[in-house]
């Protein structure tokens, strides 16, 4: 007697975004959609309130802050969509940051693309070592990023032996990346806007992308269906790594003064972006664009209060309050969905 080989559900496995059909995009658009009117409502008012906060220096400002938060908000969303997270993409930030500065500084010569390369090496192997400890010991990410968080920091501490680096030890060329532009952008925030379409082509074009939403969703049905969750979940941290480098370096370039504290704090930070921008904790769901979305509300709040003199630490507990509200909005979302649909299957029956 023979047996038919498993297989996943059509739902879960290799799903596109939006697997769970028109109740579940219609939620992930509102949502969006509700983040989008949030952006837009902030600058409206802080710029009737100050209009120096829209000049053309106020724009750039806005444009260059956003830069790092949302490419590292895109590659949390890559790990948080496989039902994992990564605390540790502040210290991979910090170290590809320092890294980067260190090399300028050490060897002058060195062409600005080999050593922007080298930055982004750096948070890859980060990621590499993350996912490979995720998947081979099978620890809890949260609780093996946490680990690699102080490791991370305390290699970027051993590195930097208290030193910091300034702008006068990189070349002119490398820092002249943080201050160009194309069009009244600056060139990290073209940079981050070309980020968010590579990997939204990736997740919604390609089937290994696809592929992390059927993890995030369901990860026993995507083993059954074929799916390696295994080396997935891997190139998710890896990404989420080279990314974090990535930001790393724009860091460096932007500001020209590194030293072993950058990224500092970070993480949950990133982790917000992504929550709020409707990257869901419990995985399977989200998108590039919600990512980028929360990672400019985020911003444009740090940006914003200052203006309204709103002291320092009520600019953190709005961002819990965000945190709290988009969980809170997810489950009361999501539980109107599942009510639609067993009305409906009950009239169906």
């Amino acid at each position: 007697m023979t047996h038919a080989p498993a297989t996943a559900p059509e739902s879960t496995a290799g799903a596109p975004p939006g697997n769970g059909g028109r109740p579940a995009r219609t939620r992930r658009r509102f949502r969006e959609i509700g983040v989008l009117l949030a952006v837009v409502l902030l600058i409206a008012a802080t710029w009737l309130h100050n209009p120096g906060f829209l000049s053309t220096q106020g724009v750039r400002d806005l444009f260059l802050g956003a830069t790092v938060l949302v490419i590292l908000a895109i590659g949390q969303s890559l790990v948080l969509i496989t039902r994992n997270v990564d605390l540790s993409v502040g210290s991979v930030l910090g170290l590809s940051a320092f890294g980067t500065a260190a090399l300028f500084a050490a060897l002058p010569g060195l062409p600005v693309p080999v050593g922007m390369l080298a930055g982004a090496a750096i948070g890859l192997l980060c990621g590499l070592f993350n996912g490979l400890l995720v998947t081979t010991v099978k620890v809890p990410a949260l609780v093996v990023t946490l680990g690699t968080l102080y490791i991370y920091r305390g290699l970027d501490h051993w590195w930097a032996g208290g030193r910091q680096i300034n702008a006068a030890d990189l070349p002119a060329g490398f820092l002249q990346l943080g201050r160009t532009g194309l069009l009244g952008i600056p060139l990290p925030a073209l940079t981050a806007i070309a980020v968010a379409i590579a990997i939204g082509v990736y997740l919604s074009r390609y089937s290994s992308g696809r592929e992390l939403y059927a993890i995030g969703s369901n990860a026993e049905a995507a083993r059954l269906s074929g799916i390696p969750a295994g080396r997935r979940v891997v190139l998710a941290f890896a990404l989420n790594g080279a990314l974090a480098g990535l930001a790393g370096v724009l860091f460096t370039a932007r500001y020209g003064t590194v030293d072993s504290t950058v990224g500092t704090g970070m993480e949950l930070q990133v982790v917000a972006a992504a929550v709020v921008g409707g990257v869901a904790l419990t995985g399977g769901v989200g998108t590039v664009f919600g990512a980028v979305l929360g990672g400019i509300l985020m911003t444009t709040i740090t940006a914003a209060l200052p203006i309204w003199q709103i002291d320092p630490f009520w600019q953190q507990a709005v961002v819990g309050v965000l945190i709290l509200a988009a969980i809170g909005l997810d489950r009361l979302l999501a539980l109107r969905t599942a009510r639609r649909l067993r009305g409906g299957g009950a009239r169906g029956a």
